[in-house]
């Protein structure tokens, strides 16, 4: 087995710590896996939340419970409900993540979403 290979296992998201991140507005709790180019957590974001920054990176955000919106630099803005998910490359958005309700989130990014 390569050290990046990830064996079969089932995770029991109650066992895993949580850390608190706060925004501009609100806070966000993270509970985090970290593989090898691989990162999956899920947040949850409190009510009447604001990133702290607008990020770059790429993500797979599935909207697990709640309504968050994705606010890009260019003014657009998308919202999720639950069962709904949107997908980013590395670099090819700046987005602002806000929450009035709250939402739940599985979030996962890594490598295999950088841009060639």
């Amino acid at each position: 087995m390569k050290k990046e290979d990830i064996p079969f296992q089932a995770i029991d998201w109650n066992g895993i710590p949580k850390t608190e991140h706060v925004g501009e507005a609100g806070i966000a709790i993270w509970q985090t896996l970290q593989y090898s180019g691989l990162r999956i957590r899920v947040v949850e974001l409190s009510k009447n939340y604001i990133a702290d920054h607008w990020c770059e990176k790429g993500h797979i955000v599935h909207c697990l419970e709640g309504t968050l919106v994705s606010e890009l630099k260019n003014g657009e803005k998308f919202w999720l409900t639950a069962g709904m998910t949107y997908v980013v490359s590395n670099g090819l958005s700046s987005h602002l993540t806000i929450s009035g309700i709250g939402a739940k989130l599985l979030v996962i990014d890594g490598d295999f979403l950088k841009t060639q």
